[in-house]
């Protein structure tokens, strides 16, 4: 690696879009990536108390918990010395780093841009707390925290990518259950997990691609999983999309509208 002319040490000129992919059948529910996300990006506390959701404490992504471990509590279909047993399915949750991200693009202040590695990352310096993001979003990861107004989320660890350093939460598990690399890499490592998986009778699959059958203008997701059960169970959309893809079924209707109401005004001044 050459450094660039300000002598940034790891500099890359022409680095490879960077990201996780995550497979929930090793996750062991250890919460260990949740720490040292917190401890790296001096994430303050987000809740300490039980939230009655088996021992998921966190409930789901916010501004304060950039990595989230979801407990889903499944009766099990096997049966375990003649009593039938409880499946765990374990999944870390993390923001998707989206290939056209929505976030991104509702950003009035340019708070958030997309960085040499291909994650998203919000500036807090610029952020008004407008929270267009936060509605934008379509998996709902991005939010604003209480008392601040402004909008939180994972930043892939930039600072230590710039450091040639792997994320602090990949970097923790114990189980590789997150794993990080080129996107391109990964979508291969995931694409042979999936068929091992299946090999063995498990229902597995690869959430996060273009194939996955969701809006393809959001593109593959810089953040992908393997799921061994339906996307929502996970409290993952099943077909998420972007706001925009709704605004022309929404003018035309509000068109077809317009006109049946200019009409119907024209009918009622014409009788009188």
């Amino acid at each position: 690696m050459s450094p660039d002319p300000a002598g940034r040490a790891g500099y890359l000129e022409h680095p490879p879009r960077l990201g996780f992919f995550t497979d929930t059948s090793v996750c062991i529910g250890c919460k260990a990536c949740e720490v040292a996300c917190k401890e790296w990006n001096a994430v303050p506390e987000d809740g300490l108390s039980l939230s009655g959701m088996s021992y998921d404490n966190t409930v789901g992504l916010g501004a304060s918990t950039w990595r989230h471990v979801a407990f889903i509590e499944q009766p099990a279909t096997a049966v375990f010395d003649g009593a039938e047993g409880v499946r765990w399915l374990m999944a870390s949750d993390v923001c998707k780093h989206c290939t056209e991200s929505a976030c991104l693009d509702v950003c009035p202040t340019g708070a958030l841009f997309r960085t040499e590695f291909g994650s998203v990352v919000v500036q807090q310096d610029i952020c008004n707390g407008c929270g267009y993001c936060v509605s934008g979003c379509p998996y709902g990861v991005i939010d604003r925290r209480p008392g601040d107004g402004r909008a939180f989320k994972c930043t892939l660890c930039y600072d230590r990518l710039r450091g040639d350093l792997e994320p602090a939460c990949a970097k923790a598990c114990p189980t590789d259950s997150i794993i990080f690399g080129n996107i391109a890499d990964l979508r291969q490592r995931a694409a042979d997990r999936v068929e091992e998986l299946r090999s063995r009778g498990l229902n597995a699959y690869h959430y996060g691609t273009e194939e996955m059958g969701a809006d393809p203008s959001i593109g593959g997701l810089g953040a992908s999983f393997i799921l061994l059960d339906d996307s929502g169970k996970y409290n993952l959309p099943a077909k998420p999309t972007l706001p925009q893809t709704r605004t022309f079924p929404g003018i035309l209707s509000m068109s077809i509208a317009a006109l049946f109401l200019s009409a119907a005004t024209a009918w009622c001044l014409k009788e009188d």
